[in-house]
């Protein structure tokens, strides 16, 4: 049977192992097809290219929930897509950083999806790594609920008060041990990641910004893991919805990355849902809120966010324009 009875307030489910099985093919099938067949040459990700795939990915990450519903049921795939919109929501954040580390690095824009898609095949397997570490540990010590809830709420606190702090990357340390341990090069050879000169083998720049991508995205798991174990416990709900929120965010990368000024109040947004499934977490020792409630919440916070940027960019751009006016 594969609904097994729930025994608390979430999800109980047994996944076998052939739902495992087929949840990594087809991870790995959708990787590879992306890779070999859509960007096998390196290109420029134009803004309606980016546009298309990122509607695509966003509708595999959906009808993948219709897969949970139908094998598990409402509440597993309640607490999916609520995994999923979080997941999502919080990584638009990285997308803006990654633009940062490939200004600073200057890379051609063309050799951007390939240093992401090995920056998100590794992030798929740091985050399976967190997930079963992190159900593991709730599991084991109820009150970890605690600590996770009051980090979630410290983290955003805190992004409210550094959204003018700017991110420097040539400050980050392990760039810094990179350079010094690594044999590298300055010069770019297309999209490899190392290359030879004078029959020595060297690292080019986009092996350090390879670097740099995976150790902000260990930092960006550290926040988004936690919230989303504040709506699910079960390790394949959980990765699943991490997986196919991950998947798309080359595409949303190549959308979104010239947008930063556009979002003015999205990091307070994003603020407000890590506060709430903080206080979610803590509560849910003596309260369960319904997985529909918490879904409905960080939806709503999420577009109210974006539209209000949306807004205040487009009144920005209206008042510019009439004091360059004013001033012909």
């Amino acid at each position: 049977m594969l609904l097994a009875a729930s025994s608390s307030d979430f999800a109980d489910i047994d996944a076998e192992w052939w739902a495992w099985v087929g949840l990594f093919t087809l991870i790995l099938a959708l990787l590879l097809v992306d890779l070999l067949v859509f960007h096998r040459r390196a290109h420029t990700v134009g803004t309606k290219e980016a546009a298309m795939e990122s509607s695509v990915w966003i509708g595999i990450g959906l009808a993948f929930g219709l897969v949970v519903l139908a094998l598990y049921g409402g509440q597993a795939a309640g607490e999916y897509y609520a995994g999923y919109l979080i997941e999502k929501s919080l990584s638009i954040d990285n997308v803006f950083v990654w633009a940062l580390i490939f200004s600073y690095f200057a890379v051609p824009r063309k050799f951007q999806h390939r240093v992401l898609f090995w920056g998100i095949f590794g992030a798929l397997l740091m985050r399976l790594v967190f997930i079963f570490a992190g159900v593991a540990l709730l599991e084991s010590f109820e009150w970890l609920l605690f600590v996770f809830g009051a980090f979630l709420i410290f983290t955003g606190l805190r992004l409210v008060r550094k959204q003018d702090e700017a991110v420097h990357p040539e400050n980050n340390p392990v760039l810094k041990l990179v350079r010094k341990v690594v044999p590298s090069t300055a010069e770019y050879d297309g999209q490899k990641l190392f290359t030879k000169e004078n029959a020595k083998l060297l690292a080019t720049p986009l092996f350090a910004v390879l670097v740099l991508i995976e150790t902000t995205d260990v930092v960006f798991a550290v926040d988004s893991v936690p919230a989303v174990l504040a709506v699910s416990r079960e390790q394949y709900i959980v990765f699943a919805s991490n997986a196919f929120a991950i998947l798309g965010l080359r595409a949303l990368y190549f959308l979104l990355a010239d947008w930063h000024n556009r979002f003015e109040y999205l990091q307070q947004g994003l603020a407000v849902i890590l506060v709430y499934v903080g206080i979610k977490m803590i509560v849910s020792h003596w309260y369960h809120v319904n997985t529909v409630i918490s879904l409905t919440f960080i939806g709503l916070i999420l577009l109210v966010s974006i539209v209000l940027s949306l807004r205040k960019s487009k009144r920005d751009e209206g008042s510019a324009a009439e004091v360059e006016q004013a001033q012909e």
